[in-house]
């Protein structure tokens, strides 16, 4: 092989990967799943997809996605698309949506329904489940939250609603109390949401570039946090069009801290930080 088309990020390492290689992976992962790599993810991608490659007993990177574009990897095409999605998230990210979301809930018309579109492992949507039952003083409040994503091992970890003891640590006592059980014996150390909280949740995977979405509005608030940064300003430009018509007349659609959703639509208005609401127009 020459020399010159390997990856200096392949020095001295298991697989040779070079840019060829890279260059096939940016474009099955956006073809996939929208997500936009850049020149810096060399180390990433060869550490998450050198695990396939030993997992499938595949001896090389061109060989690996030779299988995935001839589509006798039906399977694989899934543990590829897992891999290669980052999921970092934790209980209450970005504290400042969730005082905004909880007054919007109580001034909302029942029943109440939210869609968490990038859910990773459950923090979020039971963060939102939380502020649901905190704003109506119940752990059976009129609210229905739909979470989605793209990567079912995470969703899988989600639906279960266990976690580290070191994931719930900087949650007020009285939330811990009331929404999480303490495992004991060979649980120790790990914690359970509680079965009201898992009720109000339905989890299910969804790929945000797929034609039909298995979701159906009006949403009172739809929380897509995070997850644009991954894609290119036409990707978000069309996911944005398509999430409009699925929101209520007052919803509201929260985005991440470094998102910003006005270059890319004027469906909507920014209405505080971060959080927007559909723009109206005069009739």
């Amino acid at each position: 092989m020459n020399s010159s088309t390997v990856s200096k990020s392949s020095a001295g390492k298991e697989f040779d990967f070079t840019e060829a290689d890279f260059a096939r992976v940016r474009k099955l992962i956006y073809q996939a799943a929208g997500i936009s790599l850049s020149d810096s993810k060399h180390e990433m991608v060869y550490s998450r997809l050198a695990r396939r490659l030993r997992a499938t007993g595949i001896s090389s990177f061109q060989h690996y996605l030779d299988v995935l574009e001839s589509g006798s990897g039906s399977d694989e095409w899934e543990a590829f698309t897992n891999a290669l999605t980052t999921n970092l998230t934790s209980f209450f990210r970005e504290h400042h949506h969730f005082p905004i979301l909880a007054e919007h809930l109580r001034k909302a018309a029942q029943p109440i329904s939210i869609w968490c579109c990038a859910s990773s492992t459950g923090e979020e949507p039971y963060s939102l489940a939380i502020t649901a039952c905190e704003a109506f003083g119940t752990l059976r409040p009129p609210v229905e939250i739909i979470a989605t994503d793209i990567d079912t091992n995470v969703l899988a970890t989600a639906a279960s609603g266990i976690y580290t003891y070191d994931r719930i640590e900087k949650l007020p006592m009285e939330q811990k109390k009331k929404f999480f059980l303490r495992g004991t014996g060979k649980q120790q150390g790990m914690v359970r949401v509680r079965d009201d909280l898992r009720k109000l949740i339905s989890f299910r995977p969804l790929n945000l570039l797929d034609g039909n979405w298995p979701v159906r509005g009006p949403f009172d608030a739809i929380f897509c946090r995070n997850v644009m940064i991954y894609f290119d300003k036409p990707t978000q430009a069309a996911i944005l069009k398509r999430f409009a018509p699925l929101m209520k007349p007052d919803g509201l659609l929260f985005a991440g801290h470094s998102e910003n959703f006005l270059y890319a639509t004027d469906a909507f208005k920014l209405l505080g930080k971060t959080v927007y609401t559909l723009e109206r127009r005069g009739g």
